[in-house]
């Protein structure tokens, strides 16, 4: 399933330490125009949610909704986390592009 593929591209960022987590560090990261795309969970709290997509329209950062907390902060040896910040360029596309295939096929059902 696409979904696994996902999950493993996440756990190489964060074993290759191109994914930061949590909201302050994601915030300072994006200001310092070092995030290439934000990964927000879909179980995240709605005025968080709001905040950092308002960070993202501000710093010009790409973003997806995807995943439960649970599962992401699991993959990414992470404790309860739901935001994430991918910092390579490559790492980045790719992960975008299976969550924009795994969300245009949830379409189609």
């Amino acid at each position: 399933m696409n979904r696994d593929k996902v999950f493993s591209y996440m756990g190489f960022a964060a074993r290759s330490r191109n994914l930061v987590t949590g909201y302050n560090t994601c915030i300072l990261m994006m200001e310092r125009k070092k995030i290439r795309l934000l990964i927000l969970t879909e179980d995240l709290a709605e005025n968080t949610m709001k905040k950092m997509l308002q960070q993202c329209d501000r710093s010009h950062v790409e973003y997806r909704i995807f995943g439960k907390r649970e599962q992401l902060s699991h993959i990414t040896g992470n404790c309860d986390k739901g935001i994430y910040g991918i910092t390579d360029r490559h790492f980045a596309e790719i992960i975008c592009k299976e969550i924009d295939r795994i969300q245009s096929e949830r379409e189609v059902f």
